[in-house]
């Protein structure tokens, strides 16, 4: 028989059927390869969770500076509990996704008032918190406290996508049962915090999405999209749909050497963060007209437009948009929270106090 036939041999058996030399090969390489992270190791389930909870859609390099600080800041889960929300949402400023931060806060209280202070001991009880997930349960329960269960992440689907050479769409209902199936079989075994971890960071480091390295792929002998030729054809996903563009005005209204700052309401995107009043612009509408018809409508306030200050590109994850901001003068009006929670006069050399969206930081040191 030869090796090509061979090769094929084996890997028409199951992955599952090879399980325990698949985690051999993947743990080997986890433990000598691995990335020195601070939360690397660490098993205090908290410090866990909130490392988990930040590393959400965000960068390892960006969010570790984020975990230490918040560490720092909110050692225990009491402390967090404790902590002003306004005080979280200013350590977690431009890190985006700020749900995370609200949840994270409001699970804290629930665990300190209606948990007695204890931390739960299952994936079970973790996805009873806010803000957590089953990926976000599996990992800081497998992580911190040794329990057998899947972690299935971005970085995790398309592993097992290629590992499988699946051709079904990743993003469809029954073939994410499938991959978490599959997980909770891989992870049965000895340390399966680290089996979790190593499927992770092989997504991140090895097999990514557009430029996977196989020759350093310590499973490739495992994978049947590496076998097949099809490693850049997996996974299958739905095609993106065009990133929307919206053109916004903001204006810097200052008196009195003081600007005014409205806060965003606590639910919806960037909830509880301080901006500069503005909105998108109507079809037809300048820039002038805009800037006059908001302050209108979110304050209850006339302004004369100005100068313009900036103009800032920025980018979600569903839309992009482009402020363009404009010093302005109160001409009348008692400013009122009308879009807003809460609306207030404030000192530039304030600003470091307050949390804003990423946005507004890009051109706060221009006033």
């Amino acid at each position: 028989m030869g090796k090509g036939v061979e090769k094929r041999a084996r890997l028409n058996r199951s992955l599952l059927d090879r399980k325990a030399s698949f985690r051999r090969r993947l743990l080997t390489w986890y433990r000598r390869e691995a990335r020195e992270l601070s939360f690397r190791g660490e098993t205090d389930p908290y410090k866990v969770w909130v490392s988990e909870i930040i590393l959400q859609q965000t960068r390892v390099d960006q969010g570790v500076p984020y975990i230490n600080r918040f560490l720092k800041s909110f050692a225990t889960v009491g402390r967090l509990a404790r902590a002003d929300l306004d005080d979280v949402l200013k350590l977690w400023e431009g890190l985006g996704y700020y749900t995370r931060a609200r949840n994270l806060h409001k699970a804290a209280k629930k665990v300190v008032n209606e948990m007695e202070g204890r931390l739960p001991s299952t994936a079970e009880q973790w996805e009873r918190l806010p803000g957590v997930g089953r990926y976000t349960a599996g990992a800081i329960s497998s992580i911190a406290l040794g329990e057998k269960v899947p972690a299935l992440d971005g970085n995790v689907k398309r592993v097992l996508a290629r590992l499988l050479d699946l051709d079904s769409n990743i993003d469809d209902g029954p073939t994410e049962r499938r991959l978490w199936e599959v997980m909770g079989h891989l992870v049965q075994g000895r340390a399966p915090g680290d089996f979790n971890q190593a499927m992770m960071e092989l997504g991140a480091r090895v097999c990514k999405p557009k430029s996977p390295l196989c020759h350093a792929c310590p499973v490739k002998c495992d994978c049947r999209a590496h076998a097949e030729g099809t490693v850049f054809e997996r996974p299958v996903r739905t095609k993106k749909r065009a990133v929307p563009h919206h053109e916004i005005v903001v204006a810097a209204v200052k008196k009195n050497g003081r600007y005014l700052l409205g806060k965003r309401p606590p639910s919806g995107l960037l909830g509880g963060l301080w901006e500069f009043p503005g909105g998108k612009l109507e079809r037809g509408e300048s820039h002038e007209a805009a800037l006059i018809r908001e302050l209108k409508e979110e304050l209850g306030i006339a302004i004369q437009p100005g100068g313009l200050v900036a103009t800032v590109n920025h980018a979600y994850t569903h839309f992009r948009i482009t402020l363009n901001v404009y010093r302005c003068r109160h001409v009348s009006g008692t400013p009122r929270a009308i879009a807003h929670t809460e609306v207030k006069w404030v000192r530039p050399s304030d600003f470091d106090r307050l949390a804003f969206p990423k946005a507004n930081l890009k051109f706060l040191h221009l006033l």
